[in-house]
């Protein structure tokens, strides 16, 4: 596929670029240990996940303006917490769960060299159902720079709406064909190349840590799929 025709690049941020799996198991192990509990906490660091992109993924058109993904998470956890017995975590604890943990998460290791090696032949910007400080704030934990922002916080609507994909192409004022969505789910890539934007699949086997991620076999439809980022920027530039 030839990839010369695209200035920029939009990127799926939780889960292609940030591991939350690993940082919302240490955040919930971390209060649970205080509390005496021993439970599986990387199982309930996937519901949590589950819940809060359900949440989110619901909104599609129309969302509440004051509502983000910080309140979706914390909307996710005080249900799971109830489901599990585990009502006996305080507000504080329950605030650094939702609203500080997400904010510290690390990139998966091949991500931030990677990233500013594409930075000198595309924009890079999040196309992202995160809030703008999720984003933010993952980016100087990570020391990694952003050209742009995209949350569907401020767009208005929630992905895989295709008013999400055709703003985000009107921000960059680009043709969604000069744009490449990367991610490592297929719900957000077959919305992404439904628009006409190019689409690159990475693999993130340990996404959900030792489950199987619900999407691990890419749509053989899209224009890039590989199992690493170093890949990804060799597949990019191998023409530029």
């Amino acid at each position: 596929m030839d990839f010369s025709r695209v200035r920029a690049l939009t990127f799926d941020t939780g889960g292609t670029v940030l591991d939350w799996h690993t940082g919302f198991t240490e955040a919930l192990s971390k209060i649970g240990e205080r509390h005496g509990q021993v439970r599986d906490w990387p199982r309930l660091a996937n519901d949590l996940r589950r819940r809060s992109l359900k949440i989110m993924k619901e909104f599609g058109v129309k969302p509440d303006p004051n509502y983000n993904f910080d309140n979706g998470h914390r909307d996710a956890l005080d249900s799971l917490l109830r489901d599990e017995q585990l009502e006996m975590f305080t507000e504080a604890e329950r605030y650094y769960i939702s609203y500080v943990a997400p904010h510290a998460f690390q990139c998966w290791p091949d991500f931030p060299k990677v990233q500013r090696e594409l930075r000198k032949h595309f924009l890079c910007c999040p196309l992202t159902i995160l809030s703008f400080r999720i984003v933010t704030d993952t980016a100087r934990a990570n020391d990694i720079s952003w050209d742009a922002v995209f949350s569907c916080e401020a767009i208005g609507a929630y992905k895989p709406a295709p008013y999400v994909y055709n703003r985000g192409a009107e921000f960059l004022q680009l043709q969604p064909s000069e744009i490449c969505m990367v991610a490592a789910h297929n719900f957000d890539l077959n919305a992404a190349k439904a628009c006409g934007f190019k689409t690159a699949f990475v693999r993130r086997p340990r996404e959900w840590g030792d489950e199987e991620p619900p999407e691990p076999v890419p749509n053989p439809d899209f224009d890039l799929y590989v199992d690493d980022f170093p890949t990804l920027l060799s597949e990019l530039t191998k023409n530029r």
